[in-house]
């Protein structure tokens, strides 16, 4: 654990703020570097510069897009976007925290520990190293996005392999063949193009495997995807540890383009910034960028589902999967946060990573749209709660003013209902005890109702 004084005698600049947030530019200007190269850039621009954004579909969210930006110029002030992480250049750092957080960050801890599986790696300004940080970032990662690469088989591609014998099935190599078989012997050198499990980018993978192996906590990282390091170590028999910069270049020079391998494509960049690492290459330089940003929404959403997934459906709008359509004929995509198992008395509900005060006018909308096509009387929005606030109910209105017959519906409404974030725990263990005990708060309302 590094001291305070000692990251001051570092001389390393650092700046926290939240996401979400306004401040004045003033509060920017001891990191005028950094501020200068990722104000008013879109997530677009920042990962071609070397920023990883999870998850790496985040385009096809709602929540959060590629146009969004970090910081945004308003006035004399920056406003911060819906995203958290850690971002740097040379010896300037920002770190972005949750909104919901108190003094630590341990409601952003506590969203990847559960979500990821996460271990305790957040409390960035501890580390004198924060290069090594967003290292650890990254490995942590690594299981994840090769789980989620894998469900979509082992990558196959097209590869050039070059033989010497008597059986030829492809172009001769007119100068191997020379070199191979002067005198002639009955062997003739030639290539020809496989469709091959083992290729780059399942070589890249190894690679960050075995590197990863070494690492002290290696092995109890790689246990939870057991089964899928298994498959990539099976499907790479050409595997030579000294090729790794020659397969670095060829991943680099040939990403996968294939949209139906997008989970690849996230993948390899993972590894590609993994084992680049290794050669100091991350954050080296005094101009280049370089950290790893979370889709605040979309940690808030799986943590939710983590939750309640007993009693609720959830559509996965980023994975295409449990789409709905609100009219016949396939017209007017949706995909409802939540439905509720019992269609007896359906409840729709949704995440938002929000305060309270924030959920309006189009959220109602929303909601009432789900409801609407589902028949559901009960709707709700779920949101970190860190003020303190009780739960908001509001009945739907019938009648009009023109009629002077207004008056609240008894059966159809929608509940702001909040799940509390500690935001005076003194470290993360008692974050954790008191989180479990509001869990079980938020849960019995919104459960006992989904299945009552």
């Amino acid at each position: 654990m590094v001291t305070r004084s000692l990251l001051k005698g570092m001389k390393m600049k650092l700046l926290k703020i939240k996401d979400n947030s306004q401040q004045k530019k003033d509060a920017f200007s001891q990191i005028s570097t950094l501020t200068g190269k990722i104000a008013d850039k879109t997530l677009a621009q920042l990962e071609r510069e070397g920023v990883f954004v999870f998850p790496e579909i985040v385009k096809e969210a709602e929540d959060i897009t590629r146009d969004q930006m970090i910081i945004q110029s308003v006035n004399d002030t920056f406003r911060s976007g819906n995203v958290m992480g850690f971002l740097g250049c040379g010896d300037e750092r920002l770190i972005i925290k949750s909104r919901f957080c108190g003094k630590e960050d341990f409601f952003f801890q506590y969203l990847l520990d559960q979500v990821l599986d996460f271990p305790n790696i957040v409390d960035l300004e501890s580390d004198a190293n924060q290069d090594n940080q967003l290292f650890n970032f990254l490995l942590f990662l690594f299981p994840y996005y090769l789980k989620t690469a894998i469900r979509k088989g082992i990558f196959k591609r097209y590869i050039r392999r070059s033989y010497n014998d008597e059986n030829v099935k492809g172009a001769i190599d007119i100068a191997r063949h020379i070199k191979k078989n002067t005198p002639f012997t009955g062997d003739v050198a030639y290539s020809q193009r496989e469709f091959s499990y083992d290729n780059s980018l399942t070589e890249l993978v190894r690679h960050t495997i075995e590197f990863i192996k070494r690492k002290p906590y290696g092995n109890n990282l790689l246990i939870k995807v057991k089964e899928e390091v298994k498959l990539i170590i099976d499907a790479t028999p050409a595997y030579e540890p000294y090729d790794r910069q020659t397969i670095i270049e060829q991943n680099k020079k040939n990403v996968v383009r294939h949209a139906y391998f997008r989970e690849y494509l996230a993948l390899q960049r993972l590894c590609i910034l993994i084992l680049r690492h290794q050669k100091h290459q991350i954050g080296s330089g005094s101009k280049q960028i370089y950290g790893i940003l979370f889709d605040g929404s979309w940690l808030w959403e799986e943590y939710i589902n983590s939750l309640i997934e007993g009693a609720f459906y959830h559509p996965m709008n980023k994975g295409g999967k449990g789409a709905q359509r609100l009219f016949d004929g396939n017209i007017g995509l949706i995909y409802p946060d939540f439905i509720s198992r019992d269609n007896t008395a359906q409840i729709i509900a949704d995440a938002k990573y929000k305060p309270i005060d924030n959920i309006g006018n189009r959220d109602y909308l929303q909601v009432l749209a789900y409801m609407f096509r589902f028949d559901a009387k009960a709707g709700y929005c779920l949101y970190p709660e860190a003020e303190g606030a009780d739960d908001l109910v509001l009945r739907m209105n019938q009648g009009s003013t023109y009629e002077a017959n207004v008056m609240p519906r008894e059966d159809i409404h929608i509940t702001k209902h909040g799940l509390k974030i500690p935001t005076d725990a003194p470290n993360y263990p008692e974050f954790v005890i008191q989180m479990k005990i509001n869990e079980t708060m938020f849960k019995a309302t919104l459960v006992n109702e989904a299945v009552s």
